[in-house]
């Protein structure tokens, strides 16, 4: 239905969290290169617990690489907290990427930038919190295109 795309993902628990997301949501979660763990690390397993081997997980070298893979039809959101809009102006559409960037800096802010209404951002209450975790941040923003689909299950 939808697309998790982890730019350059440093944690094992939060690709794993992930993947365990996307296969509640029948989602595909890809991983843009380079990882900071193996995919055959414990904690990702562990995460993802035995669901691990039925995620449609796709690995790619880079961004690009993805983006000239993807549907033209597609379209591509940015999360970042240095976005304005919120998943809840957005109008989801099956098979958009959804784009999350690395635990320690976020995505590129070039990306955040040019993405002009594509990039969105979490509300979170002011001085509360630099950030969410980011397998949080997938549950929120997915589970939110999800509910737009209204699925019947």
């Amino acid at each position: 239905m939808f697309n998790i795309v982890l730019v350059e993902p440093e944690i094992p628990h939060n690709a794993g969290a992930a993947g365990r997301l996307a296969l509640a949501t029948g989602a595909t979660l890809h991983l843009v290169e380079p990882l900071g763990f193996s995919l055959e690390d414990k904690h990702v397993r562990r995460t993802g617990l035995d669901y691990w081997e039925d995620v449609d997980v796709r690995v790619w070298q880079s961004f690009e690489e993805l983006r000239i893979a993807a549907p033209t039809t597609a379209q591509f959101w940015y999360l970042s907290t240095k976005a304005q809009r919120s998943p809840w102006q957005a109008s989801f559409r099956a098979g958009d990427f959804i784009v999350f960037g690395k635990e320690t800096r976020g995505l590129p802010e070039s990306w955040v930038y040019g993405a002009g209404e594509q990039a969105l951002r979490i509300p979170m209450a002011p001085g509360s919190t630099r950030s969410l975790n980011l397998s949080t941040a997938v549950a929120i923003v997915l589970y939110e295109a999800v509910r737009q689909q209204s699925p019947s299950w």
